[in-house]
């Protein structure tokens, strides 16, 4: 016993305390999770950042694709009475609709200027976040513009 009792006097007296003088065990444990959860969140927020902004291109490249298709609903009536070159508006949503509706997605907004001869498309989609979940959900817009273009022989020069 009178060595039981000098082998924890000894512990006390080189280590200190009744702990054995480690008194910030697991420290460095809480401070690795934080760390890490810190990690995890900065690569969720650069994965659903991309993956917004590649949405925000897919949809202005279907948007553009929309007027394109849109624009080429010409008026023929309009063209054949020596109206000039005008796209008819009752076929543009339509057309854009039709050609939308492959990817999931239909026009929001169609608008047409300079007399009917531009045609803007407005195509709205949902995000949905792969890693933030809820956090994040948002609308992304993408706008197309077609401009009707007749008799061009050589390339316009500014």
């Amino acid at each position: 016993m009178a060595r039981g009792r000098a082998v924890r006097r000894f512990r006390r007296a080189r280590f200190g305390g009744p702990l054995g003088g480690r008194t910030d065990r697991g420290a460095l444990s809480i401070f690795v999770a934080m760390c890490a959860g810190a990690v995890v969140l900065a690569i969720a927020l650069v994965v659903d950042a991309g993956g917004k902004l590649r949405l925000a291109e897919q949809v202005d490249g279907y948007a553009q694709e929309a007027a394109r298709v849109g624009g080429q609903q010409l008026d023929e009536a309009a063209l054949l009475q020596g109206q000039g070159y005008k796209v008819k508006r009752a076929y543009v949503e339509e057309a854009a609709n039709s050609y939308l509706k492959l990817y999931g997605l239909s026009a929001h907004r169609v608008e047409f200027l300079d007399d009917g001869a531009t045609v803007v498309i407005t195509v709205q989609a949902d995000f949905r976040p792969i890693m933030l979940g809820d956090l994040a959900n948002v609308k992304v817009t993408g706008k197309g513009r077609a401009t009707l273009v007749h008799g061009v022989k050589e390339a316009e020069t500014d």
